[in-house]
């Protein structure tokens, strides 16, 4: 009998990455695409490879914080900070509209206020992972539609931890003192070495020359600089994700950049697999068999309310309306972090556990689907549309 079963995991899961990465490719959709089915077939509810769904997830959290390390590598501060309307009061009226149109359904069903809020809440929140693959395979990451929606999603990464403070309350569970005194330690500290890397001409890391020539040490200082403020972040209370896109800021005010890249870019892609995988085997057959038919109807309205809805903010705050709608096409499916919210959910009592099922069947189908979604609006939006995108206006690329 064969005594290591985690290579045998490694071979079946890299041989269901390259078969749906094909078929994904003949179809003309996104890799994430292929690591959700794949997740899928492997997961409990496919050909049961993989029972352990909560190591996977933990292993999938770390392509998250490697992913937005990058993101804040690629990006510049100064930029963002001049694009503050587009990323507070673009996300603040994003947040207040979706619960209000979500209130208004909840008054037709008669649902509770801590439902409607839930609700609200999880349909607000869109994936970074997912919006930046699209760009960059659209060869779209330099364009200002490719900054807004950034701006946009590192700022729903913030609203979440006030969202997890309300749900707490509606739940009955109150707030926790020393938590919250952690939270606003923690978001200053971070506010205060971003703001201090900012205002610097270059920021010189410590060992960085003497370690030129050492390649498996530069292996895991990049590795520490990169978990280092994400696990700080963690301890606050705080998103690791948003400790680490702190991190990737501060890191890209070096000259120390493309050498970090280029030792964790691999594991980056490894990583982000497994994520997306751990989001397909949650999707449990029974619940899509079951209730198919609200699903679908569910996700259309997610997309069409979502789409419309930041693209007419986006309108608001000034953008042309293929950018709105293309950048709204990019927001309209469920993020990852909507998981976090319905599980908080299920915990307080807030909803049942069927609705929690089907709420996360949603939120995995969305992901799936989203980059198609965006391809399929853009197919509408004028001829040319494209060649008109306005460049991001100076910095590096978001």
């Amino acid at each position: 009998m064969y005594q290591e079963p985690l290579v045998l995991y490694f071979v079946v899961g890299a041989i269901a990455v390259v078969v749906s990465g094909l078929a994904m490719a003949a179809l003309r959709q996104p890799m994430i695409t292929g690591y959700i089915l794949a997740g899928f077939v492997l997961g409990p509810h496919g050909v049961g490879l993989v029972q352990d769904q909560t190591t996977v997830a933990q292993l999938g959290a770390v392509g998250v914080v490697l992913l937005l390390f990058f993101i804040g590598l690629d990006v510049s501060p100064r930029q963002m900070i001049r694009n503050w309307r587009v990323a507070l009061i673009g996300t603040s009226l994003q947040v207040m509209i979706s619960m209000a149109l979500v209130g208004l359904l909840g008054a037709v069903f008669d649902w509770p206020l801590a439902r409607t809020v839930l609700i609200g809440m999880v349909i607000s929140l869109s994936c970074t992972a997912v919006v930046i693959d699209h760009l960059a395979r659209r060869g779209q990451l330099e364009t200002r539609v490719a900054r807004d929606t950034l701006v946009i999603l590192i700022a729903q990464d913030i609203f979440v931890i006030p969202m997890m403070v309300l749900l707490g309350l509606l739940g009955g569970e109150g707030v926790d003192g020393k938590t919250l005194a952690l939270q606003c330690v923690g978001g200053l500290l971070i506010v205060g070495l971003v703001a201090w890397a900012i205002t610097r001409e270059r920021v010189e890391l410590p060992l960085v020359r003497r370690l030129s020539a050492q390649r498996e040490m530069q292996v895991f200082v990049s590795l520490l600089l990169c978990f280092g403020l994400a696990f700080m972040s963690g301890v606050m209370q705080l998103s690791t994700a948003l400790g680490a896109f702190a991190a990737g800021l501060i890191v890209g005010q070096t000259r120390d950049v493309e050498w970090i890249r280029g030792h964790l870019d691999a594991l980056r892609v490894v990583f982000v697999a497994i994520f997306f995988a751990s989001i397909g085997m949650l999707i449990d057959i029974h619940v899509l068999s079951e209730y198919w038919r609200e699903l679908v109807i569910l996700v259309w309205l997610v997309f069409v309310t979502n789409t419309l809805l930041n693209a007419g903010i986006l309108r608001f705050l000034g953008r042309t309306w293929p950018e709105s709608l293309y950048a709204g096409a990019l927001l309209a499916h469920v993020g990852e972090f909507s998981f976090v919210l319905a599980a908080i959910g299920l915990h307080a009592g807030i909803v049942g556990l069927v609705a929690y099922q089907m709420t996360v069947a949603a939120i995995a189908i969305s992901l799936a689907l989203g980059p198609a979604w965006a391809m399929l609006v853009e197919r509408f939006l004028p001829a040319g549309w494209s060649q008109s995108l306005r460049p991001a206006d100076h910095g590096p690329s978001p």
